[in-house]
């Protein structure tokens, strides 16, 4: 992981962090405003000793007690002196609230007592010193009736604190502002880590082992008009599946398919309108194009293109219609079309019928390119069938929802029977994600849809 991973998960995800840091800002000031303030006092008290003289003299006693005098702090804080000046049950609390630290390079002693009574923290401050001053008079005298060889006095009294010394407002948003930051970042380093989604086509390539034909943008639309003929085919959606249609065409200067299968790996990866879409681009382009929908479980054609579907593929196959009189034509230039006909009980089994590879070598004769919208691949296995007789297959998958391992999967059923995948297609990229990654094609599609449409000759 580099500082431009970084980068690129932060603009990817800027409303989640902003999100954390107006979260984790209001945290720290609901905290701040429901902590009960506290108040701080301290006390500062000189230690003396006896000079060769006799005499108590601070100068002499910082060589002969400095060593000594952090064992005077420990025994400020300790349950002897505090038991002194509150009640043997305060003595743990107050212990808590109690520090005492060594002036560096002086024998001075500065012990501070917090509380949430100012008057209260100035009055055990106080106490504590006084105690503490008689205490080490008694410790230090060599008999009862001997003067002490250590002296301690108080030369600074606590006052009475009038500032809170906490909660401090810009520390607590500081440190919320720091933990969120910290807390989001990680999420999303491991969300992004434990993510297995295609987002990439470098990540689909690596998966599938093939190309990438085509990145098809999200539109808002697309659902509702699947597909690119609405505004004469101005958008960058139908400028993507022009440059499919372009890539389509050098798969196999030796071995152009001329029957394609258009799967995914699950559902609701966007294989109809990849296939249907395909099939108008390369009929505009002056192919002639049949387009066949072979998802005999939940087909979608007849709704797309808004013609009948009761009667199509399934009755030819059974012998109950002759094959001319259910292909319908559609548009300008005119793109044929064979519905799916009546749903049967056995849709694996009537795709790999002998009469299925007669009927493809009959429409492969008369047709340019036959292509053949099929199932997912991985729930039902009526694609894998498909494959198997086609000359090759698109395996479309959706950014964000199909996983890597789906893919793989995929890949692995394709290869066990010998099918050709000719290269993948990633649908419902957003145009975000195709700025960021590096999708985007660098020029407008009002150039390319005024170019006049040249057809390839079949087998080039």
């Amino acid at each position: 992981m580099d500082l431009l991973y970084f980068i690129r998960l932060a603009r990817k995800n800027w409303v989640l962090l902003v999100l954390s840091l107006i979260l984790s800002v209001s945290a720290a000031l609901v905290v701040t405003a429901n902590m009960p303030p506290k108040y701080a006092a301290t006390v500062t008290m000189l230690f003396s000793s006896h000079d060769k003289k006799g005499a108590f003299s601070p100068a002499y006693q910082v060589s002969s007690l400095a060593q000594g005098a952090q064992s005077y702090a420990a025994l400020l804080t300790s349950r002897r002196t505090l038991s002194q000046v509150t009640r043997p049950e305060d003595v743990a609390r107050l212990r808590e609230n109690v520090t005492a630290e060594i002036v560096p390079g002086t024998v001075l002693l500065r012990a501070m007592v917090t509380d949430t009574d100012p008057a209260r923290a100035a009055a055990l401050a106080n106490g504590l010193g006084a105690r503490f001053a008689s205490l080490v008079e008694q410790i230090e005298r060599p008999t009862p009736n001997s003067r002490p060889t250590v002296k301690v006095t108080i030369i600074d009294q606590a006052e009475v604190p009038k500032q809170p010394v906490s909660p401090v407002p810009l520390v607590n948003v500081l440190v919320g502002v720091l933990i969120g930051l910290i807390v989001a970042v990680s999420s999303l380093i491991l969300r992004d880590r434990l993510d297995t989604t295609v987002k990439t086509t470098g990540a689909l390539q690596q998966a599938a082992g093939s190309s990438t034909l085509g990145v098809i943008s999200y539109e808002r639309d697309a659902r509702r008009h699947p597909l690119i003929v609405r505004h004469k085919g101005r958008s960058f959606r139908a400028e993507a599946f022009r440059s499919l249609r372009t890539n389509l065409q050098f798969i196999g200067v030796d071995r152009q398919p001329k029957s394609l299968v258009v799967t995914s790996c699950l559902p609701a990866e966007g294989k109809s309108s990849t296939s249907s879409n395909l099939a108008i681009t390369l009929a505009q382009a002056g192919w002639r194009v049949l387009l066949v929908d072979g998802d005999l479980r939940r087909p979608r054609l007849p709704d797309y293109f808004g013609i009948e579907g009761g009667v199509g593929l399934t009755d030819v196959l059974i012998g109950k219609v002759r094959l001319e009189s259910v292909i319908q034509t559609w548009g300008d230039p005119r793109l044929f079309v064979l519905p799916c006909g009546q749903i049967p009980p056995n849709p694996s089994e009537l795709l790999g019928s002998q009469g299925m590879r007669q009927l493809l070598a009959e429409l492969t004769a008369h047709y340019d390119i036959v292509i053949i919208d099929a199932p997912p691949l991985l729930p039902v296995t009526d694609a894998a069938t498909l494959s198997a007789l086609c000359d090759g297959t698109i395996l479309v998958a959706r950014y964000g929802r199909t996983r890597q391992e789906h893919v793989v999967r995929a890949v692995e059923l394709l290869t066990s029977i010998n099918a050709r995948l000719v290269g993948t297609v990633l649908n419902f990229v957003p145009p975000k994600a195709s700025r960021y990654d590096g999708y985007g094609y660098g020029y407008g599609y009002e150039a390319r849809v005024s170019e006049p449409e040249v057809k390839t000759p079949v087998g080039v």
